[in-house]
Order: C-alpha cells, then sequence, then structure tokens
C-alpha cells in the first residue's frame, strides 16, 4: 500500500508488527478464508495489510444511504495528522466518561482520536449513549492514513444498516439490554463462574455491565486487535465470545490463587476484574483467549437478537430508556419484603441469580402458598393464571427443598383441552436447594445436537445459524436457532420422549419436565409427588424419589404479569 497508516502509531511498542512489510492477501471472495484468517491471527504481522483488509471490510458494509465519508470530515476539521490538544475536543457524554485506550498509539495520537469523535456526535445527533466509541475509533486509526480515513471506518460502523446484523449500541436501551443479554449467557455458558459472582459480589448484575469495557478498553493491545480482526468478520457475536471467555479464565486465576469466597461490594470486584484483564497477557495469549471463545457453544445470533429484545421490552416497560441508577438486584429480595416458610432471603437471593436478567429487575410476590390457601390444584391456578413467570418452591415432609422456575402463564394449559398437552420455553428450569443447591437445565443448552429430537413437528420456521449472515462458518448438525429456545413459541401434543416438555397441568396433575420420566409430578391435592430423572432437563431426582409435601409455594415476579 503506498499510504502510509502508521503515522499515529508508537512503533517501540509495537514489537514484531512490521511497518513496511508488503502486505499479503487483502481481498477474500472465499468466506470461509476470511473467517478463518481473522480468527488465526492471518494479518497480525504486517501492519499494512491489517489496514488494507479492514478498508475492505468497511467499503463493504451496507450503509444508510447518506453515511458522512473522509472528505467530510475535511471538510469541518481540516485535513491535519498534525498534534492536536484533548482539550480541544472532549468527548461527547454519550461516552458516559470512558477515556481513550492508549493501545500503543503515539501520546500526541489521544487528541486525534477526540477530534475524531467530536466531529462523529456532530454528525450522528441520535448517538445518546457510546461508551465503546473511544475503544474503537483509537484501534481504526492504528490502521488509518489519516484522521478522515478513520472517521469514515467509524462512521461506516456506526450507519451500517445490513438487516440482522449490529456491530455499535448506540442507545442506553441497547446497551443496558446487551448487559442483561450477557448476564444470561453467562447463566447459561459459564455456570461456574457466575457461581463465583454470586458468593463474591454484592451486585452481580453490576459486574456484568462492565462486560464491553473488558474487550474494548482493557484488553492490551495484541488482545484487542485480534478482536477487532473478527469483529469485523463476523459481528457483535464476537463481543460476547471473548467476555465468556474472560471471565472463565478469570474464575480459573481466581480458583487458582486460593482466592477467598468473601462478599464484597461490586466495585472492588469490578476493579479486581479490570486488574486482570489488563494484565491477561501474563497468563493467557491471544491465540488461547480466541481458542476459548471460539470454543463455547453459543446459540445463533438469530436466537440472541430475540433475547435481546425481550430484554429490551422488558427495560421499556419499566420505563428504564435513559441512564439511571439502576436498582441493586439482591436488594429485589431481602427480609423486608420477602417472607417465606420455606427458605430465607439468602438462599431465594441465589435463586434470584439464576433467572433471566429481565426478571431479576422484579419484586418477588407471592401468589400461592397451601399454608393460606390449602391444597387444593384449582386455587393453585385460580392463584397463579395471568402471571409469567412463576416460581414454584416445594418443601417436603422429610425437610427437603426443590423446585422450578416456570416460564409460561399457567392459563397456556387451557388450549389443549382436558387433554394433558406440554408448553412453555427453553427458560424453565427445576432446581434442589436442600440439602444442596444445583440448578438443571434444558438438556438442549449443553447438548445442542439433541434439537432435531425437540424439532415440533409441521415447524418450518427458516432461517440459518446466524440469521442468514454470509459470514457464518459455524455449521451445528442441527439447527438450533429454529426452536428458539430461550423464548420459543408454546409446544403442544409433542412426543413423550420429546427434550422440549417443559411444563404441564390439568385437573388432575401437574408435570414439570417430561419424557422417560418427570422431574416434577404433583397430584391434584397438593399433597403427593415424585421425581425422576427426565429427558428435558437431564436431572437426577430432585429429593426422594417419592415424596409427601409439608408445603408448596409459588411466587410472581411484580410488573411481569403475562400480557
Amino acid at each position: 500500500m503506498a499510504v502510509d497508516c502508521g503515522v499515529f502509531v508508537d512503533w517501540s511498542q509495537m514489537d514484531d508488527v512490521s511497518r513496511d512489510a508488503a502486505p499479503g492477501k487483502t481481498e477474500y471472495k472465499d468466506i470461509k478464508e476470511l473467517k478463518q484468517h481473522a480468527r488465526s491471527g492471518q494479518w497480525g504481522k504486517s501492519h499494512s495489510q491489517r489496514s488494507a483488509v479492514y478498508q475492505h471490510l468497511l467499503k463493504a458494509l451496507p450503509c444508510r444511504t447518506v453515511t458522512p465519508d473522509a472528505e467530510v470530515y475535511r471538510d469541518i476539521m481540516g485535513n491535519s495528522n498534525s498534534k492536536r490538544n484533548p482539550s480541544a475536543h472532549l468527548l461527547p457524554e454519550f461516552v458516559d466518561g470512558m477515556v481513550v485506550p492508549r493501545y500503543c498509539l503515539k501520546a500526541e495520537s489521544v487528541g486525534s482520536v477526540h477530534a475524531v469523535i467530536s466531529c462523529v456526535a456532530g454528525q450522528f445527533p441520535d448517538i445518546s449513549y457510546c461508551p465503546c466509541l473511544p475503544a474503537v475509533t483509537a484501534l481504526l486509526l492504528h490502521w488509518s492514513a489519516d484522521e478522515a480515513q478513520c472517521f469514515e471506518s467509524v462512521s461506516r460502523m456506526l450507519a451500517c444498516n445490513e438487516p440482522g446484523r449490529r456491530l455499535l449500541d448506540q442507545t442506553f436501551l441497547a446497551y443496558q439490554s446487551a448487559c442483561m443479554t450477557f448476564g444470561d449467557l453467562v447463566h447459561k455458558y459459564c455456570p461456574a463462574a457466575h457461581k463465583l459472582m454470586v458468593a463474591t459480589a454484592t451486585d452481580v448484575l453490576e459486574v456484568y455491565s462492565d462486560w464491553q469495557r473488558w474487550v474494548l478498553g482493557d484488553l492490551p493491545f495484541s488482545f484487542a486487535a485480534r478482536v477487532m480482526d473478527v469483529f469485523l468478520v463476523e459481528g457483535y457475536k464476537v463481543l460476547y465470545r471473548v467476555a465468556l471467555a474472560i471471565l472463565k479464565f478469570y474464575r480459573k486465576q481466581c480458583v487458582a490463587s486460593g482466592s477467598a469466597l468473601t462478599k464484597q461490594e461490586s466495585a472492588a470486584v469490578r476493579s479486581d476484574i479490570q486488574t486482570f484483564v489488563q494484565n491477561i497477557g501474563k497468563s493467557v495469549t491471544p491465540d488461547k483467549l480466541l481458542e476459548k471463545a471460539f470454543s463455547i457453544r453459543l446459540f445463533s445470533r438469530k436466537e440472541i437478537t430475540l433475547l435481546q429484545l425481550a430484554n429490551e421490552k422488558s427495560l421499556q416497560q419499566k420505563g428504564i430508556t435513559v441512564k439511571q441508577k439502576r436498582q441493586n438486584v439482591h436488594l429485589a429480595v431481602n427480609a423486608d419484603n420477602f417472607s417465606s416458610e420455606i427458605v430465607g432471603a439468602k438462599e431465594i437471593r441465589d435463586v434470584w441469580s439464576w433467572i433471566p436478567e429481565r426478571f431479576a429487575l422484579c419484586q418477588p410476590q407471592l401468589l400461592f402458598t397451601t399454608s393460606t390457601h390449602g391444597c387444593s390444584l384449582n386455587r393453585f391456578y385460580s392463584h397463579c393464571e395471568g402471571y409469567e413467570p412463576t416460581l414454584m418452591l416445594i418443601r417436603t415432609t422429610d425437610g427437603e427443598v426443590c423446585g422450578a422456575f416456570l416460564s409460561t402463564d399457567w392459563e397456556e394449559r387451557k388450549r389443549g383441552g382436558n387433554k394433558l398437552s406440554f408448553f412453555g420455553t427453553g427458560e424453565c428450569f427445576v432446581f434442589r436447594m436442600k440439602p444442596e443447591m444445583e440448578r438443571y437445565e434444558w438438556v438442549i443448552i449443553k447438548h445442542p445436537e439433541l434439537a432435531s429430537a425437540a424439532q415440533p413437528a409441521g415447524d418450518e420456521q427458516s432461517g440459518g445459524e446466524d440469521n442468514g449472515a454470509p459470514l457464518s462458518l459455524e455449521k451445528p448438525a442441527t439447527d438450533p436457532s429454529q426452536l428458539s429456545p430461550f423464548l420459543s413459541a408454546r409446544h403442544f401434543n409433542l412426543n413423550s420422549r420429546n427434550t422440549s416438555m417443559f411444563m404441564a397441568g390439568n385437573v388432575d396433575s401437574i408435570i414439570i419436565g417430561g419424557g422417560d420420566g418427570n422431574a416434577l409430578y404433583i397430584d391434584s391435592e397438593l399433597n403427593h409427588g415424585r421425581t425422576e430423572r427426565c429427558l428435558t432437563f437431564d436431572n437426577p431426582p430432585l429429593c426422594a424419589e417419592s415424596f409427601q409435601i409439608a408445603l408448596l409455594e409459588v411466587w410472581g415476579f411484580r410488573d411481569a404479569m403475562a400480557s
């Protein structure tokens, strides 16, 4: 490339990256080869090659008709690569106080980042919240010939309008729902790390709200550059993958160091994770981080988008669309507003940490208890209908405690008539609390290869692994995106061996989990029950296989009534 794209770089910090090496391959027709090169760090040794590849990728992004380009920047800001004073171009409020990472840039190049972001703010007045913009701009400046080219690259990412493709959050609603979605993914794919967070942080969701900053801001440059390679090729889902991998490595370090699991303020945990990420190179290489990230068997982009939209809807319903101090999730369940005859506030907080993020914001509300409403299945239904989701707690006469998180309104059972028909979604799970705590989720979350057995007959919903994204290489044995595992449509009249038998009820009984057994079966008098392994949750018996109920409670989620 004739143009020097390293004028902003402090080359003394760039180790073995060549500034002058002739670029290798920069244009790709084979999508599989492009993705393989991005993941393997093929462009990392040649600054000019990475610059050329980035420019081709960014130029290929479908954008809004009127997208400001380099000439717009030159008209407004001039065409200067000279030193700029950062204080002359203050960062806009929408970056929420985030500073510009140095990322091996010259000290004076920080002023150029400020200038580019200042111009972006003027050209994109609809941006209200975008804290990752300083990091993204600083990275792109590395491979830009001048500020104007960097501005155009950032503008194209912000103006991308390809259906189903998402690059940068630009509102607080989008950002916060992404944080909630990340929390949901941690629940499902990093249960050990999540357990650590629950044990150590007073507000788990506050810790997870830093996830984007870990990836775009805290990671050292050699790691951030590799993330940017795959991010530009594969999209937003990559950020989730890398953040999950970071959390897994953080937990591994905590276990190796024998850190005591003591509860502390969330700020301390956040600071500890930030320090770990900033120094991650001491224990992990960029290759190892990406290898871990892509070993996580996430559901499709389409599925994650559905979950994100559900979280956005939940925030909108609560009026949380602009930044505000979020309620500490652990304050949602405390001794003042939670009074159960089965478990205490500490135990229910642990259960609360398992439920989807959009419901963790809600206050618990006692809907039904056998000690007050009696042992009647009809009264159970009448008190629980109209609420979605619900949490069922059971204490046996032997003192064992178990239960289930049930995603769907019990009124759905009526759609099956008098026939016992299953319904619900993949967010359902069962658990036991005494003598020890353990959660059992939908089996397909950990074993997506079983999804073919759960496909409802006649379901011809279309959509590939990444919602039609042209750059997807992930080809699981089945297509779990058709199942909508987090938010699936109600399933009725499924085969008895189906792995999607979540919940069912009629006048004779209620059943949680099906296929070769029931995770929970409770009779019409809410007196006797049984528990056994079932295909849906792949759980062991949750207590004694045949048990007598001492007390049963059902809790709803205030502000989460079924629509």
